[in-house]
């Protein structure tokens, strides 16, 4: 037997099988309909609209790289401009660096907090569901048909006996309603009403159909767990230990997701102040850039027509032309490569939501500050650890981990009810009417409202698990979590304040370093004056010159830089104390109410009385301090104040001095080519101790004045 069974295995395995024997069908050669159908790459159809973002998308034209900007059509706009576009173009907040392409579900959007809000397992509103009154109803018939086991010989009723060698039968129908509300407070209110119908063939009935029925209110209380508002606040519906998921949870996931959505805001504003001041930067350093170009290539004709008349030398005809191809090079670079102009330019155009070309290039028009800017340390410290939204969304963490402590404490305690019902009792051979039979029982709802059959029930009702161990371990558990978040509340206070310390030095080492390359800058236009002067009498070297050449250009390119980074350092130290949106002038507010809400507000408000004795007023414990403006304008003391002052026109300013109100800029000589030169700076006025930096022209004041809004609707 082992052999013929080890025949066949090797004749199924191996070799030619019977089945390849078999002559192929249609089956076997017509291809199915559903081969490769499945997998298929197919494009999805979807509805779109028609948007200012889309537009945007569709209408750009080709991308500049190597084109003269003093023959491209300017457009000039304003920081107070560019932030305005940027929050209220789009819904999509976005972020340099395009992840919205890579990764969709992680961009912050406008609908996240009203998402959050909307969530119908953990929003607030579904937390309030749960103690919505619920209705249920039930009706069922049923029809019974069941054989009698009985012996014939026991009876002696001839009637009784012919009723019991047959099946009982019977016509049945049930109806039930309850109507029930869960109560803050963890009690449970119920009216319920149940009517039976039944019809048989039993014998000894006095109505051969009848409906039986009642109506009873019930009340269970909580007396240990599940009493309290604070507790159904928290804890909701759900009685499973460490699984919460109240009201007040519900309110803490919106304020989260609030937090966030300023921290988005937060980060955009940043994003486009920095491509702005990159902006300006880049035309300052183009044009110095296009200066030295300018220098070199005179130098270099200058020595082209020297060797001309055989009084030049080739070596440095050679060394002026390497120069000025080197500095051709750097502004080719400078106007289209990465960290170029149009680079930067198209950086702040994607961010306030306007095409990547459009014949049109955007011209910063907000000056660069260059004065001095001196924080009061106490009170920008206090407003740090006070007004940073980071430290706000912590602190709610922190609050919803007490709640959770609470509600873990809570619940390790038994489970006591007091049940009471009280029920009317009814029978009628009718529901609704009677029979003329003078039967005080022929109607069942005439017999329940008489109120002859009435019914009550009174007791308690104790549950516990022996020993509580989920709820000790939940009570660890919200300890151990609400340590955590007050030692991450503690860290971020700490790391914000060290945050701010490094944004205070960077404002003081910004401007420091902007004088020192001013200086500098100065004493390189001086000796690029003399040497270019002794060149040409003939008494020194081409070779100082050409170096004077480039450290002049790599000098004023780097006062230009050290003037973007010095803004920049502004910007950093608003926003490490939480007052970027205010000093951006950006409002957070409230999209519009839905329809009929004020009018329920008003309706509501009605039934609310003010109280004017404290004793008198029992609530549970308040979930934050009151409404919280991120916007508002700070009230902050010990603020410097530093005014422009106005200075002589003179061809080379000497160096300045540490700690000088001149702005530097005021003090540069004008460039040959005012077209090329960029946007040109005026005198600022600042005013620190109320976190505004505003232009000192009517026209700006103006503009800041009714700076733009969000809308988060």
């Amino acid at each position: 037997m082992r052999r013929w069974l080890l025949a066949g295995m090797l004749i199924s395995t191996g070799g030619c099988g019977l089945l390849d024997r078999v002559p192929k069908g249609p089956h076997d050669t017509t291809t199915s309909y559903h081969d490769n159908h499945g997998l298929e790459i197919e494009y999805p159809e979807v509805e779109q609209c028609a948007t200012p973002v889309t537009e945007a998308a569709s209408q750009a034209t080709e991308p500049l790289s190597l084109e003269d900007p003093s023959k491209i059509p300017v457009l000039e706009m304003t920081l107070q401009e560019a932030i305005e576009m940027a929050v209220r173009q789009s819904p999509v907040i976005r972020a340099l660096g395009g992840s919205v392409v890579t990764a969709p579900q992680a961009t912050a959007t406008i609908y996240d907090p009203s998402l959050v809000s909307a969530d119908p397992v953990t929003g607030p509103e579904a937390a309030l569901s749960d103690f919505d009154a619920q209705y249920t109803q039930q009706l069922f018939w049923n029809k019974v048909d069941t054989p009698n086991n009985v012996n014939p010989v026991d009876l002696q009723d001839p009637i009784l006996s012919r009723f019991l060698r047959s099946a009982f039968v019977a016509t049945q129908a049930t109806y039930s309603g309850e109507l029930a509300k869960q109560t803050a407070q963890g009690a449970r209110f119920a009216l319920r009403h149940v009517v039976n119908y039944d019809r048989n063939n039993q014998p000894n009935r006095f109505f051969r159909s009848d409906f039986e029925g009642w109506l009873e209110a019930e009340w269970r209380q909580p007396l240990l767990q599940g009493a309290g508002t604070q507790y159904n606040r928290i804890v909701g519906s759900n009685n499973i230990p460490g699984l919460y998921n109240g009201v007040l949870i519900g309110r803490a996931n919106e304020d989260t997701a609030l937090a966030d959505f300023e921290a988005a805001i937060v980060q955009l504003v940043a994003d486009v102040e920095q491509a702005y001041w990159d902006l300006a930067t880049a035309y300052r350093v183009l044009d110095a850039a296009v200066k030295g170009r300018e220098s070199a290539l005179k130098t270099y004709q200058y020595q082209q027509v020297r060797l001309e008349v055989g009084t030049g030398r080739r070596d440095e005809e050679a060394q002026a032309r390497s120069q000025f191809y080197q500095f051709e090079a750097l502004v080719q670079s400078l106007l289209g490569g990465q960290p170029g102009l149009y680079s930067v330019e198209q950086r702040l155009r994607y961010l306030i939501g306007m095409p990547a070309t459009d014949g049109r290039l955007i011209q910063p028009t907000t000056p660069l500050a260059d004065m001095k800017v001196t924080f009061d340390w106490s009170s920008a410290l206090g407003q740090a650890l006070q007004r940073r939204v980071e430290v706000r969304r912590q602190r709610v963490q922190v609050k919803r981990r007490e709640w959770e402590l609470y509600a873990a404490r809570l619940n390790r305690r038994p489970r006591l009810d007091f049940l009471g019902q009280y029920r009317w009792r009814g029978l009628g051979d009718n529901l609704i009417g009677d029979t003329d039979s003078g039967i005080q029982i022929d109607n069942l709802y005439a017999s329940i409202t008489d109120g002859d059959f009435q019914e009550w029930r009174a007791g308690l009702e104790l549950n516990f698990p022996v020993g509580f161990r989920a709820a000790s371990v939940a009570i660890a558990h919200a300890k151990l979590n609400l340590h955590r978040e007050r030692a991450l509340l503690n860290e971020t206070e700490l790391r914000i304040s060290h945050d701010l310390s490094a944004a205070g030095r960077q404002i003081k080492i910004a401007h420091q370093l902007m004088e020192s390359n001013y200086n500098r800058y100065i004493s390189d236009l001086r000796q690029v004056d003399v040497l270019e002067r002794r060149y040409r009498d003939g008494s020194d070297n081409i070779n100082f010159l050409l170096q004077a050449q480039r450290l002049l250009v790599e000098s004023e390119t780097d006062f230009y830089r050290a003037i973007g980074e010095y803004n920049l350092a502004i910007r950093d130290f608003h926003r490490q104390k939480g007052s970027l949106l205010a000093f951006n002038q950006v409002q957070l507010t409230e999209g519009a109410w839905a329809a009929g809400a004020t009018q329920d507000a008003y309706h509501v408000g009605r039934f609310m009385t003010p109280r004017r004795d404290p004793s008198k007023v029992r609530a549970p414990s308040a979930m934050s301090r009151g409404p919280f403006d991120p916007s508002a304008v700070q009230d902050t003391s010990g603020a410097a104040i530093g005014i422009a002052t106005d200075v002589s026109d003179q061809d080379l300013p000497t160096p300045i001095q540490s700690n000088s109100p001149t702005p530097l800029i005021d003090q540069l000589p004008a460039p040959a080519d005012a077209d090329s030169a960029g946007p040109t700076i005026n005198a600022w006025e600042q005013v620190i101790g109320s976190s505004t930096l505003r232009p000192n022209t009517n026209a700006a004041d103006e503009l800041i004045s009714s700076g733009p809004s969000w809308s988060s609707q």
